[in-house]
């Protein structure tokens, strides 16, 4: 959509008082990059909750192989991200988020081509769609701090998130009515997921937005955050309590269901139930309650998150020692309590490194960010696990002694360097160049 520059800047220094979706779109990377974020999320929605079962039911692999192989695609996908952040600091925007989607595609051709009892090139499709869903978030993340500033950025992000999860959840919701189907619904489903991330990818590549590396002065470079030997800022506190923090991420996918099923006998729609009521919060809730905390400082918000989960890793342990009857549905209340928390740290955490990030090294820090993400929810689902044999007081009590030791390490670093503490302003210099769907200047 050719057009006149969009100049944020202003809009990004007004307070934001409403959320205007045409401004929002806008700052998100414009109408046509909002689309290809969809058909990529409702893509992936059809195949990834159901990867495992794929691999169980139309490949013949026994579930402890296919859970290895998953895993082991995951855990190597996140040596991608080194390069992934070079190759943002180079100025790439839109084709890093263009190749992150892209590159699922071979992984699902592969999926498709596999024939049954051969774990090997299930393994590596795996590692394909783990490379892709690894690279995406850094990307994105990348593409809007260079298009948004300020508050705006924060919102746009997390409508972002909120575009991800209903597509993911739309699609979902599409594969579980046709696993009545059996093998050839999967594969057909597999089928649709590899035209979905190829029409994405060829949507985002047209966005044809890159930023110009931002020269930073030299007066700026013996600081903390901009360290002289041009590396990405430490972030040590910040990186290191993300992994604990992601833990929430798998709290209603694995650890609720774990308990409701294993230690309070429940039925197994009570699990279901939260999976949709998380999903359904989380898309209705993400983008008001950032612009709701965006009266506070991205730190304090991001420690209050930490707070919240551990006010509710207490309550499931409070919830779980009501035992058979009352234990599920008290669960199912506290468990509204963990996405609020999800919804506050998922609103503030990107935010946050995209304003502690000097503009030459945005990418690397986003993606050593990200690579702490996806290191915890690597290893999440491996500690819950271990952690719930050994009683609720050491799952939930864990977690939470855990989360509040990372919420008191985030409030606790120091922000220091050429930005302003946790102002809201955008890396110093960016610039960006764009083709087609949108043009900007900060």
């Amino acid at each position: 959509m050719p057009g006149p520059a969009v100049d944020l800047t202003v809009a990004a220094m007004a307070p934001i008082t409403d959320i205007r979706l045409r401004a929002l779109v806008r700052a998100s990377g414009g109408p046509r990059y909002a689309v290809a974020l969809a058909v990529d999320a409702l893509g992936t929605g059809l195949l990834r909750p159901f990867l495992l079962l794929y691999g169980v039911t139309v490949l013949r692999l026994s579930a402890p192989v296919t859970g290895i192989a998953m895993t082991a695609g995951i855990v190597v996908g996140l040596v991608c991200m080194p390069a992934v952040g070079r190759w943002l600091d180079r100025g790439a925007r839109s084709t890093v988020v263009a190749a992150s989607m892209l590159v699922r595609v071979p992984g699902v051709a592969l999926l498709l081509a596999t024939p049954a009892g051969h774990a090997w090139p299930f393994a590596t499709a795996a590692l394909f769609l783990g490379i892709g869903n690894q690279a995406w978030p850094a990307a994105h993340a990348a593409l809007v701090a260079t298009v948004a500033h300020g508050r705006e950025r924060d919102t746009a992000l997390a409508a972002g998130r909120a575009l991800r999860n209903a597509g993911l959840g739309t699609g979902a919701l599409i594969a579980t009515a046709c696993l009545a189907g059996g093998a050839p619904a999967l594969r057909a489903l597999a089928a649709v997921t590899g035209l979905a991330c190829l029409a994405a990818a060829a949507l985002a590549w047209s966005v044809r937005l890159r930023a110009s590396a931002a020269a930073v002065p030299a007066g700026d470079r013996r600081t903390d955050e901009v360290r002289a030997d041009g590396a990405p800022p430490r972030m040590r506190a910040l990186i290191a309590a993300n992994v604990v923090y992601v833990f929430c991420l798998n709290v209603p996918e694995i650890a609720l269901p774990l308990v409701l099923v294993s230690q309070l006998h429940a039925s197994p729609v009570w699990s279901a139930a939260i999976f949709v009521a998380n999903t359904v919060l989380v898309v209705t809730l993400q983008v008001p309650v950032t612009v709701l905390m965006s009266r506070f400082s991205r730190r304090s918000v991001l420690a209050l998150a930490g707070v919240v989960l551990t006010v509710s890793y207490l309550g499931f342990l409070a919830a779980t020692s009501l035992g058979h009857g009352w234990g599920a549905p008290a669960v199912a209340v506290v468990s509204v309590v963990c996405t609020l928390g999800e919804i506050i740290y998922a609103g503030s955490a990107t935010a946050l490194v995209t304003v502690l990030a000097p503009a030459h090294v945005l990418g690397r820090t986003l993606a050593r960010f990200e690579l702490s993400t996806g290191f915890g929810l690597a290893v999440s689902p491996a500690v819950i696990t271990a952690l719930a044999p050994h009683g609720p007081a050491a799952l939930w009590g864990g977690l939470a002694g855990a989360t509040l030791l990372s919420a008191s390490a985030v409030a606790i670093e120091k922000d220091q360097g050429t930005q302003p503490k946790d102002s809201g302003t955008g890396p110093n210099g960016s610039a960006v160049s764009t083709s087609g769907a949108l043009s900007a200047s900060s």
